[in-house]
């Protein structure tokens, strides 16, 4: 959590996916799928989408759509994060990622988060009423998510609220027309690093982000849940996704293909990571990608508990 709010502050309010990497086109029959513009859902956008011309990380000009989001999904709730109580069952709380599962944030994780993690400093609750300590207020989230957390929120379950973030937006920048390369892009993150840190965008808008760093958030001994849409809230970042579960928007195939679920930065279609029949792609290229004729060059999702979307952009992304 606290490189995740480090990083959102350095972002703040505009957000491109836009350092330079040396990186040359290459030249391909393939079919290329354009980015459509109405595959985004118009609630979640603060302003409608338009076509602007920028600079890609190859070193070309190419026309990009500029997207303005709210960051605020219009096709799914948001939270619950935190239980309140020990009691609590599943549906008050959320998700955690650990060791490529996914585990249910219910009471009964709180209270065993000593045994789960081999650690007698975990004690999120109250031996006597059961009530889970977490954070109630914006005050609370900001202290809680800052890069140095205080003895004071040390054993806090943190949950920042939609209203703390409702006037937020965040302006991305993809390719309308992706532009493959002979080098994949390498993911960066935190500053003097190269390489955009968005890995993409749900048609809703929501940002799939870098992997939240869960062994700092667990050096502070706190807790920050994602939803069971597989996202949670900062201050400087809104809104985002660190898993795909498969509560946003998707598109289906008609030939039984994954179901798309958004596009990555440098314009390539994101689809879910199995099949309609369940199946796991074992085509894969080392960026989570693979060809075939109908969808182009696309990429596949990692699965949930991964804290992971996919591992590099196979494409120019906008500066």
């Amino acid at each position: 959590m606290k490189n995740i709010l480090f990083r959102a502050l350095l972002l703040m309010m505009t957000t491109t996916a836009c350092d330079k990497e040396e990186t040359t086109t290459t030249t391909t029959t393939d079919t290329v799928i354009k980015v459509k513009s109405t595959d985004f859902l118009a609630a979640g956008l603060a302003e409608p989408i338009t076509t602007v011309s920028r600079t890609l990380s190859n070193g070309t000009t190419a026309d990009c759509y500029k997207i303005v989001s709210k960051g605020t999904p219009s096709d799914h709730n948001m939270g619950p994060w935190c239980p309140t109580n020990i009691s609590d069952d599943k549906s008050k709380g959320g998700i955690w990622l650990e060791g490529g599962n996914v585990y249910d944030v219910d009471g009964a994780f709180i209270k065993n988060l000593a045994t789960f993690y081999n650690n007698t400093t975990w004690a999120m609750y109250n031996t006597t009423t059961g009530a889970i300590t977490r954070t109630l207020t914006q005050a609370d989230c900001q202290a809680a998510a800052n890069p140095n957390v205080g003895a004071a929120y040390k054993n806090y379950c943190v949950e920042c609220l939609p209203s703390y973030v409702s006037t937020l937006t965040k302006t991305y920048y993809i390719p309308i027309t992706p532009v493959k390369l002979t080098t994949a892009v390498s993911f960066g993150n935190g500053p003097g690093a190269t390489g955009p840190s968005t890995r993409g965008l749900a048609f809703n808008g929501v940002v799939f982000d870098a992997p939240a760093p869960t062994n700092a958030i667990l050096g502070a001994y706190t807790l920050a849940p994602f939803d069971d849409a597989g996202g949670h809230i900062n201050l400087g970042a809104g809104y985002h996704y660190h898993a795909a579960t498969g509560l946003s928007t998707k598109i289906a195939q008609a030939d039984g293909h994954a179901a798309m679920i958004g596009y990555a930065m440098d314009g390539f279609g994101l689809f879910e990571r199995l099949s309609a029949s369940g199946t796991e792609y074992t085509d894969l290229d080392a960026n989570r990608g693979h060809y075939d004729a109908t969808r182009g060059y696309h990429y596949h999702v990692d699965k949930p508990g991964s804290n992971n979307f996919i591992n590099k952009l196979a494409g120019a992304y906008a500066q």
